[in-house]
């Protein structure tokens, strides 16, 4: 079989922080890494879960709602994915960075979070969420367009 896009990227060479992972047509995927490849701790699933419900809310109530197609985690745990249509990088940075720091500073339930409204409700971690949005928003905080490529 041909090799996906994210499999083709030199993983030992990949930092924390925010890429371009792949073009198609109007959607872009950034691939928002927390985590070094292969030098654990990586994220835990309580946490990742967590952040999972936090991110995908807050960006999907934000100023770029109807931008968002998906937010959703990496299997091997060392990040997430963002799936964004016909938005600018320079936006789509902004909005990370916006929700990033709201879920570090976020104080109350986390959305989704019942037996009726999640398949794992039980699962979920805020502080670990909170500890792995502060430690990742030190990380792109300033980060820019330049610094997207792989």
């Amino acid at each position: 079989m041909k090799k996906i896009a994210s499999f083709c990227v030199d993983h030992n060479k990949l930092e924390p922080g925010m890429y371009i992972s792949r073009i198609d047509d109007d959607i872009v995927t950034y691939d928002l890494r927390f985590i070094k490849p292969n030098c654990p701790p990586f994220l835990e699933v309580p946490s990742i879960h967590t952040f999972e419900h936090l991110f995908a809310t807050m960006a999907r109530n934000s100023q770029f709602q109807d931008r968002v197609v998906y937010f959703g985690p990496m299997g091997c745990r060392t990040g997430f994915y963002l799936l964004l249509r016909n938005l600018e990088h320079a936006d789509a940075i902004t909005l990370v960075q916006e929700v990033v720091k709201a879920i570090a500073n976020y104080e109350g339930e986390i959305p989704g979070n019942t037996a009726v409204e999640c398949g794992n409700y039980l699962e979920h971690s805020l502080t670990g969420a909170k500890q792995q949005a502060a430690k990742y928003y030190q990380i792109v905080k300033n980060w820019t367009i330049e610094q997207l490529s792989y």
